[in-house]
């Protein structure tokens, strides 16, 4: 097929779990879903790396590891993504010990533009691997890659409201001594709400949420109370800031032990638009002093949260945390409400302190600007050169953020 579509100068996309808010996959041509391409291909239970096809959905990897004692050593709060979207948008969770998806890939299996199915590694085509680890959709279709896994083990979380100032304050020093940290700042508020998630044993008693406890906090007051008060806060403006501080006050606390898929993953049901950038993580500080200034001082109040997470340095190419420790913020506007304006005028904070925007959502970056921000940029346009030189798996985004 990809061969055919190169022939015929035809444009071909792959979708994977249609999380990206950006038009990264979108195409007027041949738009390729892997869902049949799911499953466990291989463990070595030597090294504790298991190979797995690219469509294979995150919510999947669980179940599919645990009869082997693996699991996964990091995620997101979302695992609708399939395996080669996560690793084709640099998609991480947080935690200053552990990298996002890509920087766990020690091998890949792809189909190029000209239809030949290539394997690559550290070792093999290294150049074409590198390039594909964060690949964009721009490199090759990824078929199965496989992934540096641990042994299983459990994590223990605890969610509570904390006051602003005392988060930022104390967030890098607590970053680097917990397991994985995060954070939600709910705008026109002084409050956060902090979740700290720490490692245990696999063995380790279990705690886990139970299920009207799920049913109320999750559902009823996570997403359906919270999904009328954005609507009613998109209809009277003058509401968001007294609902923003009633939602932090009744944020509820509690702590809990499970397996980590289900301590890592949070239900979303409320719609939103989302732009997240990685800083480097010393500007931390400031960038949120900027950004919640800018936030304030915007013409009309914002009722969605405000996401804080971490990632550790990785060797990628392409990923947003390639070559630095990052401090990532997730910026988010309710769906039923107007969003470019207001993300264009947050962006201006992070593109000041040589931000990386998440590759699946949304910002306003070209390649002039991202070649100063990623040192390898060239390294991988000129493998993308090379591997697709008519533009087969181009679109309109990819020649934006890539110059070509």
């Amino acid at each position: 097929m990809l061969a055919r579509a190169t022939a015929q100068g035809r444009q071909v996309k792959v979708v994977g779990g249609a999380h990206s808010f950006t038009d990264i996959a979108a195409t007027n041509g041949v738009l390729v879903g892997l869902d049949r391409m799911q499953g466990l291909e291989h463990v070595d239970p030597a090294t504790g790396e298991a190979t797995l096809l690219g469509g294979t959905r995150l919510f999947n990897v669980a179940e599919l590891l645990a009869p082997h004692g693996l699991a996964l050593p990091n995620m997101g709060d979302i695992d609708h993504q399939s395996l080669a979207g996560s690793l084709a948008t640099s998609t991480h969770g947080t935690g200053l010990a552990f990298t996002g998806f890509s920087g766990l890939v020690t091998w890949l299996r792809l189909a190029l533009p000209d239809g030949s199915i290539v394997e690559c590694s550290a070792t093999e085509r290294p150049e074409l691997f590198q390039a594909a680890r964060v690949g964009l959709g721009a490199i090759g279709v990824v078929l199965a890659a496989t992934l540096r896994c641990l042994p299983a083990f459990q994590l223990r979380a605890v969610e509570k409201p904390e006051p602003l100032v005392g988060m930022i304050e104390s967030f890098l020093e607590r970053s680097a001594t917990e397991d994985h940290l995060e954070f939600y700042w709910f705008p026109h508020t002084e409050t956060a709400l902090a979740k700290t998630n720490t490692r245990l044993p696999v063995d380790a008693p279990r705690h886990p949420v139970s299920p009207i406890s799920r049913l109320l906090d999750d559902e009823l007051l996570g997403n359906g109370a919270y999904g009328l008060m954005c609507a009613a806060g998109s209809r009277v403006p003058a509401l968001v800031p007294p609902l923003n501080r009633l939602a932090a006050k009744t944020l509820a606390a509690r702590d809990y032990t499970d397996v980590p898929h289900k301590v890592f993953v949070t239900p979303r049901r409320v719609r939103f638009r989302e732009m997240e950038y990685s800083l480097p993580l010393e500007a931390f500080g400031e960038v949120f002093a900027e950004l919640k200034s800018a936030i304030e001082g915007y013409r009309e109040p914002i009722s969605f949260p405000i996401e804080v997470r971490t990632s550790a340095a990785d060797d990628t190419w392409m990923g947003t945390s390639a070559g630095r420790q990052s401090v990532y913020f997730a910026v988010h506007r309710y769906a039923r409400e107007p969003h470019q304006e207001f993300l264009q005028h947050v962006e201006q904070v992070f593109i000041a302190h040589g931000g990386r925007p998440h590759w699946g959502k949304l910002h306003s970056r070209d390649a002039g600007y991202l070649s100063g921000v990623y040192p390898e940029f060239e390294r991988f346009t000129a493998v993308r050169d090379e591997t697709d030189p008519t533009g087969t798996l181009l679109n309109p985004y990819l020649r934006r953020v890539l110059g070509a």
